[in-house]
């Protein structure tokens, strides 16, 4: 079930008011039900003291591990998640000189080609906000309490962790990172219906 929807807190990821930009823009919420409107995020992206600006869009295709697939839908623990994403946003900006740095993602059903999760970032060099961008959506993909259901043309469906990476890009993040080392095995927040039971439930 979708519960406890509510809008991120303001932050400095996301600045109320630009430099030559007399609009005041509050933070937008980290998760929505509904289209991710791209283009509106996009707009209040642009930052005087950026020369970068980089927009990363989580798109739904048409497979998946060989099978056809119709449709995604999305289910989050949205207080905890709004909170992870919030943190992974402030630990971006600790780690770049980042001016901005939003990311959204959708709950409920997504069709194909239509956006899951968006990521901008904005810094004063591509480099940085490339770096920037990639940290946040890899994060969000591996710690966020986010899962998917996709369903497929035969009939059957499918739930799962919202992580599809490979194994050995789990193995080079271990490697980087082993204290943090994350899998696709996180059942202790899965959904009901997923056919999984945490363990601590």
């Amino acid at each position: 079930m979708i519960s406890n929807y509510r809008k991120m807190t303001p932050s400095s990821s996301f600045p109320r008011e630009a430099e030559g930009n007399t609009s005041s823009q509050s933070d937008p919420p980290a998760i929505v039900e509904g289209p991710l409107d791209i283009v509106g995020l996009l707009q209040q992206a642009h930052h005087p003291a950026a020369g970068a600006v980089v927009l990363f869009s989580g798109e739904v295709r048409d497979h998946n591990r060989g099978k056809a697939v119709i449709w995604l839908e999305y289910e989050s623990h949205i207080p905890l998640a709004t909170k992870m994403i919030e943190e992974i946003l402030a630990a971006a900006k600790t780690k770049w000189p980042l001016n901005i740095a939003v990311a959204q993602h959708r709950v409920g059903k997504v069709t194909i080609g239509g956006s899951a999760v968006v990521v901008i970032t904005a810094a004063a060099h591509r480099s940085e906000a490339f770096a920037a961008n990639r940290y946040i959506i890899d994060r969000i993909k591996h710690e966020v309490p986010i899962w998917k259901c996709e369903y497929y043309t035969d009939g059957t469906k499918e739930w799962g962790n919202n992580c599809n990476c490979h194994e050995e890009e789990h193995l080079v993040r271990d490697k980087v990172n082993p204290e943090k080392s994350l899998g696709h095995s996180d059942v202790h927040n899965a959904p009901k219906d997923a056919g999984i039971t945490p363990s601590n439930s």
